[in-house]
């Protein structure tokens, strides 16, 4: 009966696990063209902003109804330190660009994030110096990244794409700055509380970004659509809350390099909802610098992550990405 049990048991958390992986993937590959979606018809920082306010907000009252503990002023200075540079750097210019790019060009350039971490953790943040696998994987990844601003020029696009795809880099830029600096800030110990309150400082950031930009003065009720309207609420409730949640309890549950996996899964599923969705121009060359990307991290990270189980504690663990 115990051996019954335990394996009901161990079959369910494998059904846990595939249905969170599932999510990650899934959902966070179909947010580049949510995104797209929402900055239709809303303005970029606005949008991000509420995205954020409100999916930071929510965490927060689950995390204080729960019994758990109101973030310091210290943890408050870091989270919007992290989040301003993740969040309202990151996706709120990737926000911001897909007025210009489309989605799944967008999802291509995020995906350089690992190796802006691997590259400026050496350069800036006392990291080791690279090996030669290392160095070759950054090389791809650059090399990939040329590519994609080459394959431009298949599809015909202007100044103003160009303009996008920049924009874009830089969000990846700063969203790598500020994962390695989340490393070592005075963030709260509790994923989930750190993760809120990161949300909810940049939410607030990003809706001052908005009202600098004069994006309130310019907003009309009127001319907001539904789609936009559904697509910011699915980033609320399905890109913020539920796929953060998810990605936590991986991370506590299964090896954290079986995580990383969304890096290679989440511009594939990008570029297909794009395309499939939204008859985004999928070209050869695009294709080839995505895989030239994807292996660029592939060859940073050592290999593609064995689908194992967690290690217990005391055992060596790779570093999470």
């Amino acid at each position: 009966m115990a051996v019954a049990v335990r394996t009901s048991s161990s079959r369910g958390k494998r059904v846990k696990i595939v249905v969170a992986f599932l999510t990650i993937y899934l959902v966070w590959g179909t947010t580049f063209l949510a995104i797209r979606i929402a900055v239709e018809t809303l303005p970029a920082f606005m949008m991000a902003g509420l995205r954020f306010f409100l999916a930071g907000s929510v965490m927060l009252v689950i995390w204080l109804a729960r019994g758990g503990y109101f973030p310091s002023l210290r943890h408050w200075r870091s989270a919007a330190i992290a989040g301003g540079l993740m969040l309202t750097g990151g996706i709120g210019l990737v926000s911001f660009a897909e007025q210009r790019v489309s989605s799944g060009l967008a999802a291509l350039m995020v995906a350089t994030i690992p190796i802006w971490i691997t590259l400026f953790g050496w350069l800036g943040f006392g990291g080791k110096r690279p090996g030669t696998r290392t160095v070759v994987g950054l090389v791809l990844g650059l090399a990939g990244v040329a590519l994609l601003f080459v394959s431009t020029g298949d599809i015909g696009v202007g100044v103003d794409n160009l303009t996008g795809m920049a924009i874009v880099l830089l969000g990846a830029l700063l969203f790598a700055i500020g994962s390695l600096y989340s490393r070592r800030a005075a963030l709260p110990e509790d994923t989930r509380l750190s993760t809120a309150s990161e949300m909810l400082a940049a939410g607030l950031l990003l809706l001052l970004v908005s009202l600098l930009a004069g994006e309130f003065g310019r907003l009309d009720a009127a001319t907001i659509s539904t789609r936009s309207i559904l697509a910011l609420v699915y980033l609320v409730v399905f890109g913020s809350i539920i796929g953060y949640t998810a990605y936590l309890w991986l991370l506590k549950t299964v090896e954290p390099a079986m995580v990383s996996t969304n890096f290679y899964v989440n511009p594939v599923i990008a570029v297909l909802v794009g395309w499939l969705l939204a008859g985004e121009t999928v070209t050869l060359t695009m294709t080839v610098a995505a895989a030239v990307i994807l292996l660029g991290v592939v060859t940073i990270n050592g290999t593609l992550p064995r689908l194992t189980r967690r290690r217990e504690p005391g055992s060596a663990q790779p570093e999470a990405r």
